[in-house]
């Protein structure tokens, strides 16, 4: 596991063309940490995603990912969407679907190889979907579909693991599955981002936290950054219900920037 970090911000902005969607941002997150971003809809979580993939314009200050520029790094990236925007009636089957995360390392006019069907092979047994590889991908269950899209995002062995709400909808079997995987993955020294709206879960699996409302309201270790002030802090006035054993957000909106 390197001993560089893995990324580092530092009083970063972000802007879609107008006003900045999340400013204020700094933390250094090293290999194999787990992060997860809090907040409310519209708070930037997903803005950040699309930062670290170098899809958002950088406004103020720095952002290094993998030790040099988003763009740069793209390569060494696995990005899980939100929502797969796969027409369920396409004939194509999940075997098809993972290979294409391979194919940004193949280059113009090159076929997939052995290597390359190995990989996909090892990708769709991590996902624990070995027996559904020939299966057309709108056919699987919503929660094997969420797998076989972390599959694609994983088949080219990255260094860094971006999630957008990866447990939404998902039944007990998907979700663990989801989760064991998480988990080998940082014991690899892949680094995870994830944004979530499950605070329990990201006390949970998370080693760090960070807490967005379009500025970055904290960021440190799960343990001293999930507490009821600073989560009060950023979801003030929006009716969160908070205990001292369960943190529960509002109901996600899929349509909104996150």
């Amino acid at each position: 596991m390197s001993s560089e970090p893995a990324i580092v911000l530092r009083d970063a902005a972000f802007s879609y063309g107008g006003e900045p969607a999340l400013q204020d941002v700094t933390a250094t997150i090293s290999p194999g940490d787990a992060v997860a971003l809090i907040g409310p809809n519209g708070s930037g979580k997903s803005t950040l995603l699309k930062a670290l993939l170098g899809l958002v314009q950088v406004t103020a200050g720095t952002i290094e990912v993998l030790g040099r520029s988003p763009r740069a790094a793209r390569g060494l990236i696995g990005f899980m969407p939100q929502t797969e925007e796969l027409d369920p009636e396409f004939p194509v089957t999940l075997r098809q679907v993972v290979m294409m995360g391979r194919y940004r390392g193949l280059g113009p006019a090159r076929w997939p190889g052995r290597a390359d069907r190995r990989a996909v092979d090892e990708a769709i047994a991590r996902v624990g979907l070995t027996d559904r590889g020939h299966a057309r991908f709108g056919e699987l269950s919503g929660g094997q579909q969420q797998r076989g899209i972390l599959a694609r995002a994983i088949v080219s062995s990255p260094r860094l693991v971006l999630l957008d709400e990866p447990f939404n909808g998902l039944d007990k079997t998907n979700r663990e599955a989801l989760l064991a995987l998480v988990a080998d993955l940082r014991a690899e020294g892949v680094t995870i981002v994830t944004s979530t709206h499950d605070l329990q879960l990201a006390s949970e699996v998370c080693s760090h936290a960070m807490l967005l409302n379009r500025s970055m309201i904290a960021f440190g270790p799960t343990a001293t950054t999930l507490t009821l002030p600073e989560i009060e802090a950023t979801f003030h006035g929006l009716g969160v219900e908070i205990d001292e054993h369960t943190l529960t957000t509002p109901e996600h909106d899929h349509g909104a920037h996150g």
